[in-house]
């Protein structure tokens, strides 16, 4: 039978807006029940409860999807609570669907918080039953009087209950789809490290960590009693607490206590914090601090790599990364967990997810994004920005829209599943025949908008929100790098790819006679359509350059140039002129390092890697990073901020050097044809200013260890291959032979 087949879409037009809102049945058992499943999902977000308690440890459910193509719901298995006299209650807050999610609300599916469930079982006699959302439900108010996703949540236990009588009932179109992915949890558990007065004033809670999530303190209190709590990342250069960057979101936390004894917590909000201001509180309230806790909260996917070195700087970094990949892998891969956005930015996603696979098995977490990627593709092939969609978002740009490409991609290097290639390989076409369309040259994209090398930081545009290679030249070379790995997907899929084989050798050539007309990189090109974001400007009279870090990395690492030595000695020598630093933004700075290794300038990647002025990783790290940051100096030498907009202290795009750690500093990674760790190949490149090295990977074929030290005399490597797995030894002193499972040791004199 259909689910929620005989079920209506149960409403409270009476309840006031942002407020939770209760459902209620009463239901009598007067026979054992010996199986019964209750399926529930909202317009919204929400918890079940059975006789008071509440049913599964899932956060935020039903999830985010793109609710007027398809919705979860989960399932309880609750046989055993069905005995006598039963309430049933659902509450139900805005959420993701209904609140004030700024700009990506999907109007048109509901205006109301709602939920629809049905009660699904048979008594021990074999007669079936089945109990569903109608109207005769019931709905009343909740001590939870407002609840945004932006804005926080107000708890308040001394507000009356209202009892608003019958529900209303709505009709929302949408797919119904069981429970994908993995579902938010909470997992660690963090102590305030100190309390501390601002010059201003203000009563602060450090944390020590930015995570996404929200406070628990245990409380009693008088009734009336009020907690006031603001959340926010980072203090200003005076020590003061700083939530500008925040803009439209609130993210305030308020409880009114009633003296009943109880654990304080958001139910239906989250926050991206590592400070807590408190605004307002009973003096008695300090005595409670050793019982406050943060909480992270986070999907629920399995770590699966690890990694130490001998640089605690670097390890810091590390350390960031997977904080970062937490905070932001809340059932959607997101941009960032503070701000009036917390998007799932597809051009960040694609970016991170080579780093991603590693940190942790994300397989399901992003296989669940990609489902809603191809539901809210064009029918002309074309991919909004972010998803699910918001208007703002639904102008396709390079990079962006090639993680219809990218992602699945990186996700069968990891895992080996066709089976995700094969989902995804109709989108993918319909994005390259897009793209293909797009202007009138066939094998270039000329002339279209597009968000750039996002945040680079190119001379002369430090302060710009893009950088100043020409978006020509990105966009043509993410169509010739998404063409490339079409073509593989093709061939691992058994399809004929001959027509798409020939398209790419013409992509290439054209791209080679376009911006290396003289088998160089041109320094200018014309000002096409770029559009600056800033509201209010409609275009700049800007000269794009052809001749910039990111240009030069990207026509190297996508098999674009003409004369590869050559293009690859102009990138060391643009380096060395810029005082070794790199100036990429994020479609850039993913593929610096790994283009220079292959290129065979290691030590420069190790430079870059260690380097601590600005830009850099290191940079943040000295200013007491804990998370990855958005902006290369989001935070300036002299404490002042970049900017208040896209100034987010979480934000795992730059964090995509993690994948060069695991892959060249620690040597591990997949062999072609062989993906998903059938076979491995292990070729650390080691550097003396890390010392040391141990790294472990758990792939679907067993643990590989990675190691190596710098000892007086040389270098000691020492791996460890599963059982059954072949792995490919290959170091820098020309050792290269096949192993099998076991332990295996090395050693390179200097």
């Amino acid at each position: 039978m259909k689910k929620f087949s005989n079920a209506k879409w149960i409403c409270c037009k009476k309840a006031p807006d942002g407020a939770v809102v209760a459902f209620t049945k009463t239901l009598y058992f007067d026979k054992p029940v010996e199986k019964a499943v209750l399926r529930v999902t909202a317009a919204g977000i929400y918890e079940v409860y059975c006789n008071g308690e509440k049913l599964g440890n899932r956060l935020f459910k039903p999830g985010l999807t793109s609710y007027k193509k398809r919705l979860q719901y989960q399932s309880f298995a609750v046989a055993k609570r069905l005995v006598g006299k039963v309430e049933l209650r659902i509450e139900v807050a805005p959420g993701w669907a209904v609140g004030t999610f700024i700009v990506t609300r999907q109007k048109g599916f509901s205006d109301y918080v709602a939920t629809i469930a049905e009660l699904i079982g048979s008594d021990q006699d074999g007669n079936e039953f089945a109990f569903v959302t109608d109207e005769s439900w019931e709905a009343r108010s909740t001590p939870i009087t407002y609840s945004d996703i932006y804005h926080g949540e107000t708890v308040d236990y001394t507000a009356p209950i209202v009892e608003y009588g019958k529900v209303d009932t709505l009709t929302l179109q949408t797919e119904f789809i069981k429970q994908i992915g993995a579902g938010v949890v909470e997992n660690e558990k963090i102590s305030p490290v100190k309390q501390f007065v601002t010059p201003k004033g203000e009563r602060v809670i450090d944390f020590g960590q930015n995570l996404t999530g929200f406070v628990q303190i245990y409380m009693q209190g008088k009734a009336g009693e009020r907690v006031y709590l603001s959340c926010a990342e980072t203090l200003d250069k005076d020590g003061n607490f700083y939530n500008e960057n925040l803009r439209r979101a609130k993210c305030l936390v308020h409880y009114v206590l009633d003296g009943t004894p109880r654990v304080y917590k958001e139910t239906f909000s989250f926050q991206g914090f590592r400070y807590i201001r408190v605004d307002e509180c009973p003096d008695w309230f300090w005595e409670n601090l050793p019982r406050m806790q943060a909480v992270a909260v986070h999907s629920k996917i399995r770590r699966t790599g690890y990694f130490t070195c001998g640089n605690e700087k670097v390890n810091q970094l590390y350390h960031n990364i997977i904080w970062s990949q937490k905070g932001n892998y809340l059932d959607i891969p997101t941009d960032c967990p503070q701000r009036d956005e917390r998007l799932g930015w597809a051009g960040d996603a694609q970016i991170f997810a080579r780093t991603a696979t590693y940190n942790f098995d994300v397989y399901e977490f992003l296989r669940k994004w990609l489902g809603d990627l191809r539901l809210e593709q064009g029918k002309n092939g074309s991919i909004g920005g972010s998803c699910p969609i918001f208007e703002e978002a639904e102008r396709t740009s390079a990079g962006f829209g090639d993680a219809v490409v990218i992602v699945p991609w990186e996700l069968y290097r990891a895992y080996g599943k066709k089976e995700i290639l094969r989902e995804n390989f109709q989108m993918m076409k319909k994005w390259i025949e897009y793209v293909r369309k797009m202007g009138d040259n066939e094998y270039l994209w000329l002339g279209d908008w597009h968000f750039g090398d996002w945040l680079a930081m190119d001379e002369g545009m430090e302060d710009s929100y893009v950088g100043a290679t020409a978006n020509d030249l990105v966009a043509s070379a993410f169509y010739a790098y998404s063409l490339s790995l079409f073509v593989k997907v093709g061939n691992v899929l058994g399809e004929d790819m001959r027509e798409y084989e020939d398209l790419l050798v013409k992509v290439k050539q054209a791209y080679k006679e376009y911006f290396t007309p003289n088998g160089e990189l041109l320094e200018e090109y014309p000002y096409t359509e770029w559009q600056r974001l800033n509201e209010g400007e409609t275009g700049m009279d800007l000269v794009r350059k052809g001749k910039t870090q990111t240009a030069l990395t990207l026509t190297l690492a996508f098999d674009l140039a003409s004369d590869r030595e050559k293009f690859a000695n102009q990138l060391e020598e643009m380096l060395v002129k810029n005082g070794g630093r790199m100036t990429t933004g994020f479609l850039g700075t993913p593929y610096l390092l790994p283009t220079l290794t292959a290129t065979g300038n290691v030590k420069r990647a190790y430079d870059l890697l260690l380097y601590e002025g600005t830009p850099s990783w290191l940079y943040a790290v000295n200013h007491g990073a804990t998370t990855i940051w958005e902006h290369w100096n989001g935070i300036k030498e002299d404490g002042s901020f970049w900017a208040t907009e896209m100034n987010s202290f979480n934000h795992y795009a730059y964090g995509s050097v993690g994948g060069w750690l695991y892959e060249t500093v620690a040597g591990i990674r997949t062999q072609d044809g062989f993906e998903g760790y059938k076979k491995a190949i292990l070729a650390p490149m080691p550097d003396r200013r890390l010392g040391f090295v141990d790294c472990v990977l758990d792939t679907r074929n067993g643990r590989i260890k990675s190691s190596w030290k710098y000892q007086k005399e040389g270098v000691k490597f020492v791996f460890t291959v599963p059982k059954g797995m072949e792995a490919e030894i290959r170091l820098p002193n020309g050792v290269c032979e096949t192993v099998t499972g076991g332990k295996h040791e090395y050693f390179m004199n200097l």
